[in-house]
């Protein structure tokens, strides 16, 4: 497991830097990613070649992630990003935790490198790295990598430090930069918006070859100790699934489309940017999250799609997450106050003209059938956006409440077959 004290120390930086320089060396490396998280997966597989699972104990279940890890059959190695900081995660566990990473490296066996920021300190980062090794006895500390090095001298006081407190240093990174993965509005570019994403990775792996100790690494890794059976993988809500994908509808959980493809689905993608309709011979139209805001005009002007989605959805239902559910609705009002016509399968109007978070894990009730799931099933998930709901005439679709049991606004739509959510659904609820 590869984790920080803290967001925004280093861990994409060496996550994709050790995913790159392995698979360079010739080995095989199954990469995962802690809890609800599109971007990074995104640039693990550009890293690595092999798709990238999310793994969550606060929505999965331990068989369900057993399962998931059961994929990484045929590899060398695991290497598992986490997120936020190590211990991380909301106060009220869900199914097999609280979502942070933590639960992860312990439930599996897992090792955990600790990246840390030294910046503006020296022989002190040690105290922090020794309270993240003594703080849960189930979870093993490797060593540390140190990030942000300012000089040999700095770097030597800090591994005085650490190697009072017993802790092995890992390697340790030179301020760089020109390896920092580049930011946009909901946090990290994907990983086939970045022109240069090939130089990029290569420079992470010379970085971490350079200034990695690998096979001191590779020397910490243990073997999965999961315990328990892997269940089975959510089954497909549909036969033949249109599935809008291009870059204003791109979040989709890997482990959702692998699982419906395994059971026999078949995907149909289609781009909404390119005008195209969803397949008529499918059974379901899928329009995942993504950015639609920052393609408000392309929607609006893609008559074909739009004409094409409504004409669907008279007769097969049509689900929406997030960016797809707001498409579905009658408008988009962009950051500029500009409103745009989408296909208009729900009434819904959203807004970005004033920005608001909305973050957090979801549980729902569902008051009604969503693709999938029939009325009063209980599923799981993690909303994400930063849009205003200035309309929503439609028969809400569920209850749904935060990590915490507290109500959320934000209940989903429905209208005929036409469903929507703001949460991307994870998993269906056991606890």
């Amino acid at each position: 497991m590869i984790s920080a004290p803290a967001s925004g120390t280093g861990k994409t930086t060496l996550m994709l830097g050790l995913l790159r320089a392995l698979s360079q060396q010739g080995r095989v490396v199954q990469p995962f990613k802690s809890g609800p998280d599109y971007i990074d997966p995104g640039f693990h597989r550009a890293a690595c070649g092999r798709a990238s699972f999310n793994l969550d104990s606060w929505a999965m279940t331990p068989g369900m992630m057993a399962g998931l890890v059961a994929r990484a059959a045929g590899a060398d190695l695991i290497l598992a990003e986490g997120s936020m900081g190590l211990f991380d995660g909301v106060a009220r566990p869900g199914e097999a935790g609280n979502g942070a990473s933590a639960d992860i490296a312990a439930t599996m066996g897992w090792p955990v490198v600790l990246v840390i920021d030294v910046s503006g300190q020296a022989q002190s980062a040690a105290a922090t790295a020794l309270g993240f090794a003594r703080l849960r006895p189930d979870v093993t500390l490797a060593g540390v990598v140190l990030n942000r090095v300012a000089s040999p001298r700095h770097e030597a006081l800090v591994r005085v430090g650490m190697a009072a407190a017993g802790l092995p240093v890992l390697g340790a990174l030179p301020r760089q930069a020109a390896v920092e993965v580049p930011e946009r509005h909901l946090g990290l570019v994907q990983a086939e918006e970045h022109g240069e994403i090939d130089d990029l990775l290569d420079r992470a792996a010379r970085a971490i070859t350079d200034h990695v100790d690998l096979p001191r690494l590779l020397a910490a890794a243990h073997g999965t100790t999961t315990t328990g059976a892997a269940s089975a993988s959510p089954m497909p809500p549909a036969q033949r699934i249109a599935l809008a994908r291009d870059a204003a509808f791109s979040f989709v959980y890997p482990h959702l489309l692998e699982s419906w493809r395994e059971a026999g689905a078949e995907i149909l993608p289609f781009s909404p940017l390119a005008d195209q309709a969803p397949d008529t011979s499918a059974d379901l139209c899928w329009l995942p999250g993504g950015y639609p805001e920052l393609y408000a005009g392309q929607l609006a002007a893609a008559e074909r799609f739009r004409t094409g989605l409504r004409a669907f959805g008279q007769t097969r239902p049509v689900h929406g997450e997030c960016g797809g559910y707001m498409a579905m609705g009658a408008a988009l009002i962009d950051k500029d106050g500009a409103r745009h016509q989408m296909a208009g399968l729900l009434g819904l109007v959203t807004s970005y003209e004033k920005r608001r978070m909305h973050l957090g894990y979801r549980l729902a009730e569902l008051a009604a059938p969503l693709p999938g799931h029939g009325a009063g099933a209980r599923l799981r998930g993690h909303e994400f956006h930063y849009s205003t709901i200035l309309d929503q005439p439609d028969a809400p679709l569920a209850r749904v409440t935060d990590a915490n049991g507290a109500e959320v606004a934000e209940t989903g739509s429905r209208r005929g077959l036409a469903t929507g959510t703001f949460f991307h659904l994870i998993a269906e609820a056991t606890a």
